[in-house]
């Protein structure tokens, strides 16, 4: 089987632009290798990612507003693919497949026996016309309609790829959700891993940061000003009561949950208290670090001896320490240490799941979405050079 050339792309719910990687993947699992190329954030216009976060809220959103945003990312995408591939020296016709994840406006998880249901934009048969390549997407709603959360999708190439021989590994991913993959070693025979959404990334942390600035920033750039502010105990312990951190796995949240309305929330009662911005700013940051250690002690199976961050919670030194000072008997790293660029992890992963779809695969791991059965995932639409893939 010859080696592939495939691009993935992703926009996380914290929406600040699109991750693009170049990959050359060869081989099947659990024979699997995927090679990291180039890899790319090219950040949205200011125009477009205010459409989006407009689209985020139900109050201002409408149905042409969607569809116009729909068909506007997909040419986005198109765009941010075609100058990644001409910057590494490709072009078009060296490329397989692209994988796009598109940007998830709404997220809505299975409950009392009712299926979840996930709405993602970047109109696939705009990529493929502009790029004339096969574009797969639409990922988590095969395994939604299969019976299961459609997430953390990332488990997928955490089994395949990170394991090791004899220690239990956490991958921790900070994007604008958390979610982890418990892995067990290659030695274990009978433990199985373990995959959900911790809660809260740095979704929070960004509304504070921007609110703080008052938008001049749209994150909190190297955990700056968490690192001057402090840690108000008796707001952080009521953000630590959420009914999320307290259902057991699976599970899987988004936006709906911890988008602008919790934010908001959170910065009316901090307000009510008498928190000063800075400290609000440390208090998210410390929501989310606890609400990890709380966790890893609530579900996973076994204490993890090594914990690996990825996402963009991983350029966050604040975070970080935070994260360390929870956990105390493993050393938390970065996720290049296992040889993968955090801020590239993602996007490797749609390229590889497209990968898996379009050899008949699937692409994810049934004991750990909810799933009733394997499933490939993904809908194809197929580019110019659909005959050379």
């Amino acid at each position: 089987m010859r080696p592939f050339t495939v691009v993935g792309l992703i926009s996380g719910t914290s929406a600040d632009g699109i991750d693009v990687a170049l990959t050359r993947i060869s081989g099947a699992p659990p024979e699997l290798a995927i090679e990291l190329i180039r890899h790319q954030t090219v950040a949205y216009g200011p125009e477009l990612r205010a459409e989006i976060f407009a689209c985020f809220r139900p109050e201002s959103s409408s149905v042409d507003r969607l569809c116009r945003l729909n068909v506007a990312l997909g040419e986005a995408y198109a765009a941010a693919i075609l100058k990644v591939i001409a910057e590494a020296g490709y072009t078009p016709e060296h490329v397989d497949l692209i994988g796009s994840h598109g940007q998830t406006l709404w997220y809505d998880p299975p409950q009392n026996g009712a299926r979840g249901a996930h709405l993602a934009l970047g109109d696939l048969s705009t990529i493929a016309e502009r790029t004339g390549i096969t574009t797969i997407g639409n990922f988590r709603a095969r395994d939604l309609a299969a019976g299961g959360h459609g997430a953390p999708l990332v488990s997928y190439m955490d089994w395949l790829l990170f394991r090791h021989p004899t220690r239990w590994r956490a991958i921790q991913n900070i994007g604008g959700i958390g979610n982890v993959t418990a892995l067990p070693p290659l030695s274990d025979a009978h433990s199985a891993p373990l995959t959900f959404d911790t809660g809260p990334g740095n979704m929070i942390i960004d509304y504070c940061a921007e609110r703080t600035t008052n938008g001049a920033l749209h994150c909190d750039l190297d955990g700056q000003i968490a690192a001057r502010g402090k840690v108000h105990s008796e707001l952080l312990f009521g953000l630590l009561a959420h009914p999320y951190l307290h259902q057991p796995p699976p599970k899987a949240t988004g936006r709906e949950v911890f988008g602008a309305q919790f934010g908001a929330q959170l910065w009316a009662r901090a307000e009510q208290l008498g928190v000063p911005p800075e400290d609000i700013v440390a208090t998210a940051t410390a929501f989310t670090a606890q609400s990890i250690v709380q966790a890893y002690r609530d579900w996973l199976p076994c204490a993890p001896q090594e914990i690996y961050v990825a996402g963009g919670g991983a350029k966050n030194p604040t975070l970080l320490a935070m994260l360390q000072a929870g956990f105390i008997h493993a050393q938390v790293q970065p996720h290049e240490a296992l040889g993968v660029p955090s801020l590239a992890k993602e996007a490797m992963l749609f390229a590889l799941l497209a990968y898996e779809t379009w050899h008949g695969r699937s692409g994810v791991l049934p004991a750990l979405t909810g799933a009733r059965h394997p499933v490939p995932l993904g809908e194809i639409a197929i580019g110019r050079l659909w005959q050379t893939a």
